[in-house]
């Protein structure tokens, strides 16, 4: 009788180790599958001779299992987003005040990780030729400047630039803004068609290395580091493909942080590298120029004063009425690795 007790103890025991492991394994399956991806190929433009994140984060093998699908480059941030709104790709980037003026517009679109911004070593700056008699920013009324888009990041630093030296709103209406693609306005400004250009990062330290320009100002000398651009998915992309986006944004988030860690020899060989092997005919050269990641918060993290400048600045302007955008209707940090809330689930 106590074999036979003890027998069915041990079977019932069996019975319940087997039960406990096999609900530890559908547990775990499960969870698995919560963060598999729902779409695993994401289409996308790039720049001319530039490197991505997301395109830094899939080459050192951070987005796995998501591909991404080049379909172009783009002429312009607000052109990179708008096709993200009508599904021409699947996430955009911009400049924060062109997303501004896109929710503002009642787009269904979310802001979820900073992919450019201001630092000490990377910084856009504005140039003038040598021997210009353009020595200010009193010196600019009436001048043409070129920027990359009318409205933009560009023009908004050249406007802060000449309201900090005490030019009236009169005179700044009278600064000329040109827009042109980023790679050609410094060869605009030595042809002597523009008087003045905005240029950023990398694109503007090779025009420093080859000589012939002054600078005026940088966009770090009046505001310090800040991050200026975010990438954005469509609202509707987000809730049917959560996991996909919580993919992007932690590759892309560690890219950044890879960038900011790691020596800058080893950062410029691998971005080479990546334009060397996507054989687009493309000025590999610019990438000898890349100095920091120039991203201002940890892993792309978003900060609600990266778009209320901006919002700011179209309500002083007229662009918008007081309080018709808030910033936590723009972007969300809640797929970012490096949120604290986030980190702490």
């Amino acid at each position: 009788m106590k074999q036979s007790v003890r027998s069915w103890r041990q079977r019932i025991g069996r019975g319940l180790l087997v039960s406990a492991l096999a609900t530890v394994f559908l547990s775990g399956a499960t969870s698995a599958l919560a963060q598999t991806p729902e779409k695993t190929e994401l289409r996308y433009q790039g720049w001319a001779s530039k490197v991505l994140y997301p395109e830094l984060a899939e080459d050192l093998g951070y987005l796995a299992p998501l591909k991404l699908k080049w379909v172009g480059n783009t002429i312009s941030g607000p052109q990179d987003i708008q096709a993200a709104v009508t599904g021409d790709v699947d996430f955009g980037g911009a400049f924060n005040g062109s997303i501004v003026k896109l929710v503002a517009a009642h787009a269904p679109v979310k802001a979820v990780i900073s992919y450019i911004g201001t630092d000490r070593e990377t910084n856009g700056g504005l140039f003038v030729l040598q021997g210009s008699p353009i020595h200010g920013a009193r010196d600019l009324i009436g001048r043409r400047v070129g920027v990359n888009t009318p409205g933009a990041y560009e023009q908004y630093l050249v406007t802060a630039y000449l309201e900090k030296a005490g030019l009236s709103k009169d005179d700044i209406d009278k600064v000329v803004f040109v827009a042109a693609p980023p790679v050609n306005l410094a060869q605009l400004l030595k042809q002597k068609q523009l008087d003045a250009v905005f240029l950023e990062d990398i694109i503007k330290d090779k025009l420093v290395a080859t000589g012939g320009a002054t600078l005026l100002t940088t966009d770090y000398q009046l505001f310090g580091s800040f991050g200026y651009a975010s990438y954005l998915f469509t609202d509707r992309f987000i809730a049917q493909n959560p996991n996909t986006v919580r993919k992007f944004v932690d590759g892309t988030a560690r890219a950044i942080e890879w960038a900011k860690n790691t020596p800058r020899a080893e950062v410029v060989a691998r971005l080479r590298k990546i334009v060397e092997a996507r054989h687009r005919n493309e000025d590999t050269s610019i990438v000898n120029y890349w100095k920091s990641a120039g991203v201002g918060g940890k892993g792309g993290l978003i900060d609600a004063g990266d778009f209320m400048t901006y919002i700011d600045w179209y309500v002083k302007n007229g662009v918008l009425k007081p309080d018709q955008v808030k910033p936590d209707a723009i972007y969300s940090n809640q797929f970012n690795p490096f949120n604290q809330s986030v980190a702490a689930r």
